[in-house]
């Protein structure tokens, strides 16, 4: 015989009976989960894998390779404004790298100094912001010696320059040294953006750009205000050298222009038509990119990412850095 309950209260009829519906749901979706997804002892891997999903190596590896350029333009900034480097004050984000051979201090007028210690405050930022969304690696060996920069210079104008180019002389040699680093930087973010897959690391390269973008602007600014100014003792004005700068980089990157000095050529458009360049763009006013392998062949000096020299002798650390020193080996 059939035994029907009724229960006195409807509405507590209907609630248990939804209940019961959720749990049937839930154990079905538990069901389905235990049989299509691996075994039990291959769960931990699975969620792994779907961390790796989130956060794709190519990602990863284009965070990581920026490095090498904040590592640089942090030591060349603290170095300028303080005389020393993150070893006197941020050792930890050195994470026990070698000390950057030939920093100095700068011979800076006020103002130059607030500004160039504002940019070494900022890259320390930037070094933390990097270390908070990857692994990272510590900081490689870097050459920001006055030597460095005197072959950097004589390689712009195809000949020595006597006495050699010292970037820590003045005001002047400083912003022109300035005007080498940080611009690299910023086509290698522009490069980078459009092949970053996580909405992360898109907001990280972002923000980075945006300083760098910044820097490079008002270092340009500054230059661009002394542009008819003769350096000493070089007959050679501010804006020459820039232009020359500019010139080797072009060479030394391969992949036509992407570079322009205070004074450049007009080419198409009607944003090219003035000559005068307070910011670099192409001929819709969009800043140059810049991969990887460019960037290498710019600050190794030579035009070869496969061969470290320059900024970096002993070559710039990353996956990707180090995949063309190892194809070289």
């Amino acid at each position: 015989m059939t035994m029907i309950y009724v229960n006195s209260d409807p509405h507590k009829t209907f609630s248990n009976m939804a209940l019961d519906i959720s749990i049937s749901k839930v154990s079905i979706v538990v069901l389905l989960t235990y049989f299509f997804l691996p075994s039990s002892s291959q769960h931990l891997s699975y969620f792994s894998d779907l961390r790796v999903r989130e956060n794709p190596k190519s990602d990863v590896d284009l965070v990581e390779f920026a490095l090498n350029l904040e590592y640089l333009e942090a030591e060349f900034f603290l170095f300028g404004a303080t005389g020393q480097g993150l070893d006197g004050f941020v050792p930890e984000l050195a994470e026990g790298g070698p000390s950057p051979i030939g920093g100095n201090r700068a011979s800076l007028d006020k103002d130059t100094k607030d500004v160039i210690l504002q940019f070494a405050l900022q890259e320390i930022g930037h070094l933390r912001a990097i270390k908070r969304t990857v692994k990272g690696f510590p900081r490689p060996l870097l050459n920001i010696s006055k030597e460095a920069f005197a072959q950097i210079m004589d390689s712009a104008f195809g000949e020595p320059l006597h006495p050699p180019f010292n970037p820590y002389a003045n005001h002047i040699n400083y912003l022109l040294a300035s005007y080498v680093i940080p611009y690299v930087g910023l086509t290698g973010y522009v490069g980078a953006n459009p092949e970053l897959q996580n909405g992360t690391f898109k907001k990280l390269v972002a923000g980075l750009l945006g300083v760098e973008s910044g820097q490079d602007a008002v270092i340009r600014a500054k230059l661009y205000h002394l542009r008819d100014l003769p350096v000493h003792p070089y007959n050679l004005t501010v804006e020459e050298i820039t232009n020359h700068i500019s010139r080797l980089r072009n060479e030394l990157g391969r992949k036509g222009v992407k570079d322009e000095g205070l004074l450049a050529p007009a080419y198409e458009g009607f944003e090219l038509k003035f000559a005068g360049k307070v910011l670099a763009g192409d001929k819709y006013s969009l800043a140059y990119s810049r991969t990887p392998k460019e960037i290498l062949r710019i600050v190794y000096g030579g035009g070869d990412e496969h061969v470290p020299g320059g900024f970096f002798p002993k070559g710039a650390d990353g996956r990707i850095a180090r995949s063309y020193l190892k194809s070289a080996a």
